[in-house]
């Protein structure tokens, strides 16, 4: 189980990321738009300064159930040791896992 703090952390950047989403965006249609080098500069400076934080490269995919930061499966959105346990247990019909 990862730390809460680290989750609550995951939490609050992708909360900002939607916030901050139209508004990146836009910004970036702007720059592709702009003949001049100048203003493509101001636009990037706006882009700059926005927080870190709400950049999408920095959103980290975690297990739904643990929050391991490893190893996720996107189709599930859990980890492998978990989405193995739950094949195994039989909680996803349809899936197999090899077992040795």
């Amino acid at each position: 189980m990862a730390r809460k703090s680290v989750i609550q952390r995951e939490k609050k950047r992708q909360k900002l990321e939607q916030k901050y989403h139209l508004i990146r965006r836009s910004s970036k249609k702007e720059i592709s738009k702009v003949p001049s080098l100048i203003d493509k500069w101001e636009i990037h400076g706006k882009l700059e300064s926005l927080l870190r934080n709400s950049a999408p490269i920095r959103l980290h995919r975690r297990c739904f159930s643990t929050g391991r930061p490893r190893a996720n499966y996107r189709d599930f959105g859990l980890s492998g040791h978990i989405l193995r346990e739950m094949v195994h247990a039989g909680f996803l019909p349809g899936a197999t896992r090899s077992s040795w």
